[in-house]
């Protein structure tokens, strides 16, 4: 696997906070966001990279020299004119390993091998790393099917109606395939529309999706996010390599208005704190993950699809206040038989319907989640059965999910990461 970072763009959306070097010099806590880049690689035993420079590139270069400083191995490609997103890959025909690609404005810390082994084990050309932010109306989203595969991209210039808050984050592996795909010489390319499209069409793009930390510091708003969050320990603590802590949520009559057996995405309704309160958990150190019984699957008034509709809705509501989940574990079974057109394979006793744990058994072992340390919060005894036999602590909320709940989970543990 070989790391390139695109360190070409001119950062016009942030140029009140820099204007007179290139975007991924800006520093965040006296250190350039290349750097922080660089040292996320160098953690994980990825020692050499190259960096294709564009615009005041001569700063970067000068700064970062040849790598030795850094222990690195540092390379250069060096664009005379703009080659967009992808025409700069073309130097890469012929190679043999994969290409992780970084866009040069992110701040992250992920756990690179973890993405590199999902995207061996589907077999992509291209795996997209994506996850849920707090601005996906203006983000471009990623549809994908129940195997991870991409069926198609929106553009933020593009309408939208409900939609997964599925975001690329702009992270990629990129198989040899994909970069022979790309012509002999550099010319202008993009690499979303001309050459993720292309394989979207054959079926062979994954999106990855991941809630580690991974943001663009386009405009100063996020940029001032980027910097808190730095000073507060949490780009690293979120790396899936470390122990998480997570907020476990029912969903009907905690997150959403209860209605008895929601089957059409027309009855969701996001309680009145709801939103508030989740996006305060999306920006404390816990996850926000849903864990919710549907026996309306297993009772044959809702399919799968119809569900991932509901929920399509339910992201989307949230959304458009700023926040969003970062997971939704469903048990679709069921165990009493007898009802008309019930789907007999799910009336089963299963192991994943509240009180039982496994729902948040499961989510701990996708996102290696610290279950003495993370909340069950729901608005029936069930949930708080779950939560306890699964090892967490738990609040009952009987008019669904408060701030002041929130208040409860985060004054109880000030905000100090690994």
């Amino acid at each position: 696997m070989k790391a390139v970072i695109m360190a070409g763009g001119k950062g016009t959306r942030i140029a009140s906070v820099a204007n007179d070097i290139p975007k991924s010099m800006i520093c965040i806590h006296n250190t350039p966001v290349l750097e922080h880049q660089l040292n996320a690689l160098k953690r994980q035993g990825i020692g050499e990279v190259t960096i294709i420079v564009g615009h005041l590139g001569e700063i970067i270069q000068e700064h970062f020299q040849d790598g030795t400083s850094y222990g690195m191995d540092i390379h250069y490609i060096v664009e005379k004119e703009p080659l967009g997103t992808a025409g700069a890959l073309s130097y890469f025909r012929g190679c043999r390993e994969e290409l992780l690609l970084l866009n040069g404005d992110i701040i992250f810390d992920i756990d690179i091998h973890r993405f590199y082994a999902w995207h061996k084990s589907k077999n992509a050309e291209i795996t997209l790393f994506t996850h849920p932010n707090n601005h996906p109306f203006d983000s471009t989203l990623v549809e994908k099917d129940e195997n991870g595969r991409v069926i198609r991209t929106i553009r933020k210039e593009e309408k939208r109606f409900d939609y997964k808050n599925c975001v690329n984050a702009g992270i990629h592996l990129l198989s040899p395939k994909t970069i022979d795909f790309l012509p002999e010489k550099p010319v202008r390319m993009d690499l979303d529309r001309e050459i993720i499209q292309n394989f979207i069409q054959q079926a062979s793009v994954y999106a990855y999706d991941s809630p580690e930390y991974v943001k663009d510091m386009g405009t100063p708003e996020r940029y001032a996010l980027v910097c808190k969050d730095y000073a507060r320990g949490k780009i690293y603590a979120k790396n899936l390599i470390h122990k998480q802590r997570a907020v476990f949520l029912d969903r009907d009559g905690t997150v959403n208005v209860y209605r008895q057996y929601i089957d059409d995405p027309e009855q969701i309704e996001l309680l009145p704190e709801a939103a508030s309160s989740i996006r305060r958990l999306n920006e404390s150190e816990y996850l926000t993950i849903i864990v919710t019984n549907q026996p309306v699957i297993a009772r044959g008034t809702c399919s799968s699809g119809q569900m991932a509709a509901i929920h399509r809705r339910m992201e989307r509501l949230l959304g458009d206040q700023g926040a969003y989940v970062d997971d939704i574990f469903i048990c679709p079974h069921h165990p009493d038989s007898g009802f008309e057109g019930e789907v007999k394979h799910l009336k089963i006793q299963c192991t994943c319907r509240k009180p039982k744990p496994g729902l948040i058994l499961q989510a701990a072992e996708k996102y290696n989640i610290d279950l003495q340390k993370s909340y069950m919060i729901g608005d029936h005894e069930w949930d708080m059965q779950a939560g306890k036999a699964a090892g967490c602590h738990t609040i009952l909320a009987q008019q669904g999910l408060k701030n002041s709940m929130v208040d409860e989970i985060l004054n109880a543990k000030t905000e100090q990461y690994i």
